[in-house]
């Protein structure tokens, strides 16, 4: 089959490799219809998740037609259409039976954190959607059955993005009527604003340094939009701009955001696992009891990160990798209600020949290049 696979950083081909076979039981094979480029795939081509092999199949965000199933599958038969989250959950562990999948016990052979698609030995090393097929493991916890008169492109985003992006709210505690920062405008970032303010935000500001996204970010009703680039402290002027900070900060940017000449030199080093920018400017830009919602991608630790501005001001910190799996039904039921729709933010459909091309637009922000779908 075909697929998208990673060669070396900044190095992403589309080659030829082995079909999927079933492995275990629980195991389903389907054949990929749409699937997606996310913004953590970058920071494996750049060379900052680490145990990525050559030759990996990369990406996380993927549906498609179930093929073949294993024979203690039950959950789904052979032709449904389903959506696949991106965490890799057995569905029995502690963490499985209290909603938190992304943590499973027992989908990571290799390390103590949860299994994901395509994101490296550090995940479990399995194989990504960016491909004509996708083995997928547990698949009486995972997968979900999509109804037909629902497009790929209306439920795509079931499989990370919209619940990444909805657990960033709520965990926050965003009540009605605050005032909610958003920094990122990427495609996570562009959900979580859409998410504070169907959750009833009084006031929403969205940060970046990119013009056509904070320009599509202006689209949303009500949205207060930052250039970074525009303030010496971007922080600081939103502390200003709220009149002590906001309620809520959530940061969707993670180690991709801007960086000091010390950090690249640090993270060359492998000093630091990237930028802390996004959470200097959280640190700014909270008010005191505010709470901080991390769902951005962090790598390894971090040199003077602002502990102490957060302690003296009983900041709540919040973070980690979506559970998924706990939020798809909901999110799917207000799709199918057409109370939420997140199609507004697909800016190229392309083959999955294209993926090379594909992955240089949108990680150097060419074409004005929100998010990517690819068909195999």
């Amino acid at each position: 089959m075909k697929a998208i696979v990673y060669e070396g950083i900044k190095d992403v081909r589309v080659e030829k490799v082995e079909d999927p076979k079933i492995q275990h039981s629980e195991d389903i094979i389907i054949k990929v219809t749409s699937t997606a480029i996310c913004g953590s795939d970058l920071h494996l081509i750049n060379g900052r998740v680490p145990n990525l092999r050559h030759g990996s199949v990369l990406g996380h965000e993927t549906m498609g037609i179930v093929e073949e199933i294993g024979n203690d599958v039950t959950k789904v038969k052979k032709g449904d259409r389903v959506i696949v989250p991106f965490p890799i959950s057995c569905g029995h562990c502690w963490y499985c039976e209290h909603d938190l999948y992304s943590q499973c016990d027992n989908s990571n052979e290799y390390g103590e954190v949860g299994g994901l698609f395509g994101y490296s030995d550090t995940f479990g090393g399995y194989d990504g959607g960016q491909a004509e097929y996708l083995r997928v493991p547990y698949a009486n916890v995972g997968p979900t059955i999509i109804p037909d008169d629902l497009s790929d492109e209306q439920v795509l985003f079931l499989t990370d993005i919209l619940p990444t992006s909805y657990w960033g709210v709520d965990i926050s505690g965003m009540k009605k009527d605050d005032t909610v920062v958003v920094l990122g405008c990427g495609p996570v970032g562009l959900l979580t604003i859409k998410w504070a303010i169907f959750k009833g935000a009084k006031r929403v500001i969205a940060v970046d340094c990119v013009d056509y996204r904070l320009n599509h970010a202006k689209n949303y009703k009500g949205v207060e939009t930052i250039n970074l680039e525009d303030y010496d402290d971007t922080g600081e002027y939103i502390k200003e701009l709220t009149g002590g900070g906001a309620d809520v900060v959530i940061d969707c940017v993670g180690m991709d955001g801007k960086m000091s000449t010390f950090e690249k030199i640090e993270s060359i080093l492998k000093l630091q696992g990237g930028s802390k920018s996004a959470i200097e400017i959280a640190s700014r830009s909270i008010r005191k009891y505010g709470t901080v919602s991390m769902v951005g991608v962090y790598g390894a630790r971090y040199n003077l990160f602002p502990l102490g501005d957060f302690f003296s001001r009983n900041i709540t910190l919040k973070m980690g990798q979506c559970p998924a799996q706990a939020y798809v039904d909901p999110i799917l039921k207000l799709i199918k209600e057409g109370k939420f729709d997140a199609t507004d933010i697909i800016t190229h459909k392309l083959s999955l020949d294209e993926g090379t091309h594909a992955y240089d637009i949108f990680s150097n922000k060419k074409d004005n290049c929100i998010k990517v779908i690819l068909k195999p």
